[in-house]
């Protein structure tokens, strides 16, 4: 596509040149004027087919301070808010500088169950910077573009804005593609006819900025074309000044835990990505400081790409460009993540129509598909039992001896050979454990990053990918109670007293750890203790006893 900016400066020269062309030059005269005109504004009500011709116009013309018709001043003599609202967004504007005030996605709700809205207001204000003002790096017009009213023109698929005092000529649009979270954005900036070349920023933070340490979960973040994953830029990486990153991106620009803003550019296109960071006050008004995380945006000569500004859904990503789908960070465990995450949506969608259920009845498949292991397991404690007293006879042998004493491996030698004769694996008690891990840190990713759990409430649950809210988490209580019943009703394999009392401490250790978490990761591990519960009972009673003694301990320990 021809750059609009050149073909104007082109057409200049050829005015220029052919002189005799009055009939050119007498249109271009005619024509250019009626934008900016007060009147015309004033009739957007009644003239919609105007109103729609008029943006579209605007940021197809940067550059007119250097055309032959004397330059026309465009301004707006009063500050002015428009609003573009679709069945997707709603997007507050201000004319002073042409920035965004309130970004609004309507399908989601904030942690106060308002909807929520993109841009950390607090902070914006605080900057006295909105999303998406101008930043110059090395050419600076001679005027503050940031603090003039821009000329507002209306159409039905985005807002468009314009400014030019005769020199300076500055063109900004925003044009929404319906159903879509895509958005059209060019800016271009002109002085005496030369490109500058400009960065649209947002800083403060983006994302939901309600819930707790938001902050932390902000990036920027820019994919490179031979790279599979992103790279990120956390807060303070850019603590100590802008870090600056270029190249052919296939994205760049903002996240958070579950939303993106990113460009993304023509293919061949280069990018400039500036990671910015703020201290700034967390929570609204409070004295602790913290760094939230920033980006610029810039393309040589006029910035014109789509960005992608929405959920990070997986289905949404992969419709926009596949590419994007690497926004979803499943971290080491993606391989199980991945799976679970299929799984849980396919039961929400086809079965229970609820992910808490979901969740639920996940788990129990999960731990039936383990019966056949946690039943090896319970015969090798079983064993184990059984020749407790034989271990203990070792064990006091050895009474005494330290661990670098070289007597000591002589015990353990003695203590595995025992096991071995009687075919007992002393760590297969812990097969089903370890084996729950990798499902664990799989439903933990699952529920930090797929935006479809987002906000999902189960009974008094508001949103099980966050901690419950009510004062006392019902949860948590309830896992360390069916923990501690579970660690009880377990066979412990005869060992030490002390060492049983400790592991009773373990639902404690849990509990602390689990208080803050997801309330849907405590649900899968409560769930997991229930049905841990019931398939004890039943091995309990299918499973005989721990036999006797064998006769030659019972012998060896008489004649002791």
């Amino acid at each position: 596509m021809t750059d609009p900016t050149k073909n104007l400066s082109m057409e200049q020269r050829l005015l220029l040149a052919f002189v005799l062309m009055g009939g050119v030059i007498f249109l271009s005269q005619y024509l250019l004027p009626k934008p900016p005109q007060p009147a015309a504004q004033q009739k957007k009500a009644a003239e919609p087919a105007r109103k729609q011709e008029t943006p579209a116009a605007t940021p197809a013309a940067p550059s007119p301070a250097g055309s032959p018709a004397p330059p026309v001043a465009q301004a707006s003599q009063q500050a002015e808010f428009p609003v573009f609202e679709n069945d997707l967004y709603r997007v507050k504007f201000s004319n002073k500088g042409a920035v965004v005030m309130e970004w609004r996605l309507k399908k989601f709700q904030d942690a106060n169950g308002k909807v929520l809205n993109l841009v950390n207001d607090e902070n914006a204000a605080e900057l006295g910077v909105r999303p998406f003002a101008y930043q110059f790096k090395d050419q600076k017009p001679s005027v503050d573009l940031d603090a003039k009213l821009f000329a507002v023109s209306r159409s039905a698929d985005g807002i468009a804005f314009a400014y030019s005092d005769g020199a300076t000529v500055a063109r900004k649009s925003f044009r929404f593609t319906p159903s879509r979270y895509l958005v059209e954005v060019d800016s271009a900036v002109s002085e005496k006819n030369a490109a500058l070349t400009h960065a649209l920023i947002w800083r403060g933070g983006f994302g939901d900025h309600t819930v707790p340490k938001a902050y932390a979960a902000q990036f920027a973040v820019y994919l490179p074309p031979t790279d599979s994953s992103p790279t990120t830029f956390e807060n303070s990486k850019a603590s100590d000044g802008p870090v600056v990153n270029a190249g052919s991106y296939v994205f760049a620009g903002l996240q958070d835990q579950y939303f993106a803003a990113v460009a993304l550019p023509k293919p061949g296109q280069s990018i400039e990505l500036t990671a910015l960071s703020d201290s700034l006050p967390d929570p609204p008004k409070s004295t602790d400081r913290v760094a939230f995380v920033g980006a610029g945006l810039s393309i040589a000569g006029r910035n014109q790409f789509t960005m992608f500004v929405g959920p990070k859904d997986l289905d949404l990503l992969r419709e926009t460009d596949n590419r994007l789908v690497s926004l979803v960070d499943w971290g080491w465990f993606g391989w199980i993540g991945r799976p679970l995450f299929a799984a849980l949506q396919w039961l929400d969608s086809q079965v229970v129509h609820n992910w808490g259920w979901s969740i639920i009845i996940l788990t129990i498949v999960i731990n039936m598909a383990l019966i056949p292991l946690k039943l090896t397991s319970m015969k090798s404690m079983k064993k184990m039992q059984t020749l407790q007293p034989e271990i203990q006879r070792i064990n006091d042998r050895y009474k005494g001896v330290g661990f670098n004493d070289p007597k000591k491996q002589d015990q353990n030698k003695e203590v595995m050979e025992l096991y071995n004769k009687n075919g007992v694996n002393p760590a297969g008690g812990c097969v089903p454990m370890l084996l729950q891990f990798p499902f664990f840190i799989g439903f933990y990713k699952v529920l930090n990053v797929a935006t479809e759990l987002r906000g999902t409430p189960w009974f008094w649950v508001k949103d099980l990918s966050q901690p419950e809210t009510i004062p006392i988490r019902i949860l948590p209580l309830l896992m360390i109670g069916s923990q501690f019943y579970l660690q009880k009703m377990t066979p412990t394999s005869g060992m030490d007293p002390t060492q049983a009392r400790m592991m009773l401490l373990m639902p404690l250790m849990m509990g602390f750890l689990f208080y803050n978490a997801s309330s849907g990761l405590v649900l899968y591990w409560l769930t997991g203790n229930l049905v841990g519960i019931g398939q004890q009972l039943l091995f309990n009673r299918i499973m005989p006893a721990a036999p006797s003694p064998a006769p030659q301990i019972a012998a060896k320990k008489k004649g002791k």
